[in-house]
């Protein structure tokens, strides 16, 4: 199995060349750095000769959030270390930027597609010492390779769904042979553990999301448009995907017949989509505005569309009301639901649809404090947005304090095992 996909990833090189080129056209790739995925000539090495490289592959910007506490504690510790970041999206790379740029041991670029002899290339070059899969990424050619040239891998927050499991099951063979080549894994949850015995996986601890212990500062937050968000009644539509502004647009016409004058904020997990959701509120006949970075919100403006990265938490300081999406498609049950983690540290009060499988465990955790609560339609997402803006009070950090020490707590055992890993491990 494992020859065929070889086989077959050599085989629809081309076609990874052409789709990327048609990605970059739609504007969903990089514009400068796209080739870094399909031609070796764009790799661009840049490391010291004599320093130790720690690799880390997180897809995308959930991916990329939840390590970057990791590296910073890494970095803080040894001066001779390096560390290579490769992500997918384009939304990931610009996160990267407003962290770590100005880090001259920090590297960030995209990753190549899973082609043999595109990844051959990339280790040759880059030379890692170690490397961590973040999540749930697994290419069989990366994992091979790296393991022939003697790489310890590791899979850290790893997690598998019920219906990737069952995908791998039927290859159980193949599985067993991938797997087998990880040195450790940390699991997210125990369903993940159960399913990784299941496989065939070795060294397997449970650890723990990751995602809880992202660190904030409130005193370090600011936003521009502080003293329009103090003095108007608002909510936020966080991470939504395709079809869900709809959904956010029904609920903000039923609170505007409440209150004179209501803001909805809509942050859509793709801001590519934003002239997309400024036509839609258009068709509403709704008062709409592209709010970018360093924009000040009109005053006329009912939906302010958030088209930054990283900016979540400035609005999250002052909002009483959450709505997070990619929870209400029933086409991504089997994959829904995206962090509420940061929202409730900052005393929001969080609501979302029934489709939550990526942080069902989270959420739990979430609903047994009554931080959070499901909706399943405007008209209910409404009732409990109108309570919540009449009183227009945030959650008591208190209240907040289990998940402030669950988080303390993930991250401990996580970094206690991460650093033995890298003891045990680079020579």
């Amino acid at each position: 199995m494992i020859l065929i996909y070889k086989f077959l990833s050599n085989i629809f090189y081309p076609f990874f060349v052409i789709f990327t080129f048609f990605r970059k056209i739609k504007k969903k790739e990089d514009p400068l750095r796209y080739k870094e995925k399909i031609f070796t000539s764009s790799f661009k090495v840049n490391r010291k000769t004599n320093s130790k490289l720690i690799w880390f592959h997180a897809a995308s910007v959930g991916e990329m959030n939840s390590i970057i506490p990791i590296i910073e504690e890494l970095k803080k510790n040894n001066n001779n270390f390096e560390f290579l970041i490769t992500t997918v999206t384009l939304s990931s790379g610009n996160l990267f930027k407003s962290k770590f740029q100005d880090y001259n041991n920090i590297h960030h670029r995209y990753f190549p597609f899973d082609v043999n002899f595109l990844i051959k290339n990339f280790i040759d070059l880059w030379k890692p010492n170690i490397v961590f899969f973040v999540d749930s990424e697994i290419w069989p050619n990366l994992i091979i390779n790296l393991h022939k040239k003697g790489v310890p891998l590791s899979i850290i927050n790893a997690r598998i769904t019920k219906k990737t499991f069952e995908r791998w099951f039927f290859f159980r063979g193949t599985a067993k042979i991938i797997f087998s080549k990880f040195k450790l894994f940390l699991s997210s949850n125990k369903e993940t553990m159960n399913y990784l015995n299941e496989l065939g996986a070795n060294n397997i601890i449970y650890n723990g999301n990751i995602k809880l212990f992202s660190a904030i500062n409130i005193k370090n937050i600011s936003n521009l448009n502080k003293e329009t968000l103090l003095k108007n009644k608002f909510w936020l539509s966080a991470s939504t995907h395709n079809g869900e502004e709809d959904f956010c647009l029904q609920t903000h016409l039923l609170l505007k017949k409440e209150f004179n004058k209501i803001i909805t904020f809509i942050a859509p997990r793709h801001i590519s989509r934003s002239e997309k959701i400024k036509k839609l509120c258009e068709s509403f006949k709704l008062n709409s505005q592209i709010l970018n970075k360093n924009d000040l919100i009109k005053d006329e403006s009912e939906i302010i569309i958030i088209n930054s990265f990283g900016v979540l938490n400035e609005f999250y300081k002052y909002a009483v009301s959450v709505f997070i999406g990619k929870s209400t498609l029933k086409i991504l049950k089997n994959v829904g639901g995206q962090n509420p983690i940061d929202a409730a540290k900052l005393g929001c009060r969080i609501y979302h649809g029934p489709y939550i499988y990526n942080f069902s465990e989270i959420y739990e955790i979430l609903n047994n404090f009554k931080i959070s609560k499901q909706v399943s339609s405007p008209e209910e997402l409404f009732n409990f947005l109108k309570q919540d803006l009449v009183k227009s009070k945030k959650i008591d950090t208190e209240i907040n304090s289990p998940i402030n020490n669950l988080s303390n707590e993930t991250f401990r055992i996580t970094m206690s095992n991460i650093n033995k890993f890298i003891i045990n491990e680079i020579k």
